[in-house]
């Protein structure tokens, strides 16, 4: 059974830093695209980065290059999230997701994706 479960998440003053973490069970994270969304109420989620299966290519959205940075732990089926110089407006519900399928050049899509970890809240406030 896939599943994913996120954590990391809180609060933290502007400026400041937090590391989500995605834990996979029940598939080889290796062999899956992950990509980290976020969500805050009333928007769409919205794809915040993704790395690609194998070859663990990243890549991010505009709003966070610079600032965020993902990886992976292939031996602890592990998926990170590295957010620095956070902004009040990257206050949202973070998820990870996973799918074997998912082309790199889609990554970034939340369509792209069949399996969900239930979220993490993160807010950026002083």
């Amino acid at each position: 059974q896939v599943q994913l479960v996120e954590s990391g998440g809180g609060l933290v003053q502007p400026g400041g830093s937090l590391r989500l973490s995605c834990a996979a069970s029940g598939f080889t994270l290796d062999y899956y695209s992950i990509g980290w969304f976020r969500q805050v109420p009333g928007k769409e989620r919205e794809g915040v980065s993704c790395i690609n299966s194998g070859d663990g290519i990243t890549q991010y959205a505009d709003s966070v290059k610079g600032r965020f940075t993902m990886s992976r732990d292939n031996a602890k089926n592990t998926v990170y999230l590295q957010m620095n110089s956070l902004k009040p407006e990257d206050t949202a519900v973070y998820y990870c997701a996973a799918d074997p399928t998912t082309l790199f050049s889609l990554c970034v899509l939340s369509t792209e994706y069949d399996y969900w970890g239930q979220g993490t809240q993160v807010t950026v406030s002083s």
